[in-house]
């Protein structure tokens, strides 16, 4: 079956399996994906992640981070951008989730970036998914 969304499809399996207190969660690989996966350890929304090859596309598992009383790291994850309705901002209107305490996930000409990244590096693009 074919996919029209493959990076919602990525935030919920994250979702989901956060919601069950999984320890890591097995998400079909793409470059993209691995780029957002980048970006949410970078920011210390999860573990670690790694990239399983099998022979075909690959599996990028990722492995999910709690609090010292098991307390959710990620409490929303959400897409921003959609095939059907693509978001962009310039570095002027980035968009600033929680008021700097979420982080929003943006496709750039220089790659996968947080919000904070973009806005260092002065450069805008596609909002792909916001998460606190």
């Amino acid at each position: 079956m074919s996919m029209s969304d493959p990076i919602a499809d990525m935030l919920t399996r994250i979702r989901n399996a956060n919601a069950i207190r999984l320890e890591s969660v097995d998400i079909p690989a793409s470059n993209l994906k691995r780029g957002i996966a980048e970006v949410l350890h970078r920011n210390g929304y999860i573990r670690e992640w790694r990239l399983l090859e099998d022979g075909c596309q690959g599996t990028l598992r990722v492995f999910l981070k709690y609090g010292p009383d098991g307390e959710f790291v990620i409490s929303r994850l959400q897409r921003v951008s959609s095939p059907g309705r693509r978001v962009y901002r310039g570095v002027e209107d980035m968009p600033k989730v929680l008021d700097g305490l979420g982080t929003a996930i943006l496709s750039t000409s220089r790659g996968i970036l947080s919000d904070h990244e973009a806005r260092t590096q002065r450069v805008g693009g596609e909002v792909l998914a916001e998460v606190w």
